[in-house]
């Protein structure tokens, strides 16, 4: 019998989507500092660098993250319900299935984009988490293989997959070409067709259906809110973080923030500390997921090069900030 019980459907309004490389917990920690409310993603982790290896380095995460879900690689049911349980028992909210990476690496895998090709063992997937844990099992996936265009395709995938207990998908509003593409391409070459998505919705209106997929700001967001429950943004929050910043009162309804760029940067210092601190972590590890923070300002250059400096690596963060301020200030000047 299944753990599964209804979950309000606005905790996926909007998102940050998983992003290999980038959304560790460093970077988690500095979106929630920009927005409370939107849901963030771990990095995709593989069942095998659970099952095998280090879990706590893995899955640690700071309590001031939530929500946050954790995305799982892996195409064995057991194993899946295996690393849905650490997850559950870790305290992330949410167990994502990544359904969408193209990249060869994750093709040997098995999983991936290509288990698309395979509804059923989704489906069993799914099932086995569900069964395994009380929180949200969710899917992200494309809207189709290689040259696979057919709405049907994903229309059918989705309802394999919804019967095994799956109530959100995430859909990659891309094709995702197995052969041929890097990750990269798979990201930008085959076209956007997020009529699709709008299509899903309409067939399963009790499921929850979210969008991904070359969105880059509010005005998008808005739109495709009119059609879906959700939105997950990924590189543009990344590289433009500012983005986040009103999110909470545009889509949730909070009250303006008063913070400014400078208060963000001055708190993940204070993190950067603590980080230096506990566990040794070096500073420049921690600030390359704010170098977009002051996008499109005047001084962002001589802003993003002071804190991208390897020579300045054994000073505090809280020292490099004031020579990054200065220098920001002197490009003004000039």
């Amino acid at each position: 019998m299944s753990n599964q019980t209804p979950f309000p459907s606005q905790r996926w309004r909007l998102s940050v989507a998983p992003m290999m490389d980038w959304t560790d917990r460093h970077c988690r920690y500095f979106h929630r500092l920009l927005t409370q409310r939107t849901l963030l993603y771990t990095e995709m982790v593989t069942t095998g660098a659970l099952i095998h290896g280090d879990v706590p380095r893995h899955l640690r995460y700071n309590i001031d993250e939530h929500p946050v879900a954790l995305q799982l690689g892996g195409s064995e049911p057991a194993d899946l319900a295996h690393c849905a349980k650490l997850g559950e028992q870790w305290g992330y909210d949410e167990i994502n299935l990544n359904c969408g990476c193209p990249s060869e690496r994750v093709q040997r895998g098995a999983f991936g984009a290509c288990l698309m090709a395979e509804p059923q063992l989704v489906a069993d997937c799914v099932k086995a988490m569900v069964d395994a844990v009380s929180v949200p099992v969710t899917v992200k996936h494309r809207i189709g293989i290689d040259k696979l265009e057919s709405y049907d395709f994903v229309r059918d995938f989705v309802g394999t997959v919804a019967q095994a207990g799956c109530q959100v998908f995430i859909v990659h509003a891309r094709n995702a070409w197995l052969k041929g593409l890097s990750p990269k391409e798979n990201r930008e070459i085959p076209p956007l067709r997020y009529e699709l998505a709008y299509r899903l919705k309409q067939d399963f209106p009790d499921l929850t259906i979210c969008v991904n997929g070359g969105i880059t700001g509010n005005e998008q967001i808005i739109d495709h809110l009119r059609h879906l429950d959700g939105v997950m943004v990924g590189r543009e929050a990344y590289h433009n973080p500012w983005l986040m910043a009103d999110w909470d009162h545009v889509f949730f309804g909070e009250q303006p923030s008063e913070r400014s760029r400078e208060t963000i940067e001055a708190q993940m210092c204070d993190y950067m500390a603590r980080e230096a601190a506990e566990h040794g972590t070096p500073w420049s590890t921690m600030a390359r997921h704010m170098l977009g923070l002051r996008h499109g300002l005047p001084g962002a250059r001589r802003w993003r090069q002071a804190w991208s400096d390897h020579r300045l690596h054994a000073q505090p963060a809280h020292q490099v900030m004031a020579l990054a301020h200065g220098a920001t200030a002197a490009s003004a000047e000039s």
